[in-house]
């Protein structure tokens, strides 16, 4: 488990931006069972690609979209670990990933971003992703 002092930094980077965390699993299974509509969740972790292409890229792409999902969380892996369990039951049949990002439409999984569609991909390119995927669903 990471120290807080390590990953406040890279909490706020979402939350700043009007992501709602959730640090339980209660938070999640209350999040995805109790709203309807669109939630976008981001698994955030403290790798590079988070730092580099996930964060900045999801956040370009909220912040540019006509189309938006209607919640925006995140849950931290290796910080928030039964969060991030119990979000990885609802992202299932995909396997553990982080970062990653996650689209549920009424609490069930709609799109997947995973972590090899991260990695070596550029914050435009994640945001290009989402924005298509934006107009799809949202």
């Amino acid at each position: 488990m990471y120290p807080e002092q390590l990953v406040a930094p890279m909490r706020t980077d979402l939350t700043s931006a009007g992501f709602t965390e959730l640090k339980t699993a209660d938070e999640v299974i209350n999040h995805l069972e109790d709203h309807e509509g669109t939630t976008l969740m981001v698994i955030n972790s403290v790798c590079g690609c988070a730092a580099g292409a996930a964060r900045p890229g999801v956040k370009l792409a909220v912040a540019h979209s006509e189309k938006k999902p209607d919640n925006l969380t995140t849950v931290f892996a290796g910080v928030d670990q039964d969060a991030v369990a119990k979000a990885r039951e609802y992202t299932l049949p995909y396997p553990p990933s982080s970062p990653s990002v996650a689209l549920f439409k009424d609490g069930e999984l709609i799109h997947f971003v995973e972590r090899h569609h991260i990695e070596g991909r550029s914050a435009q390119m994640i945001a290009e992703h989402l924005l298509d995927v934006f107009d799809e669903y949202c």
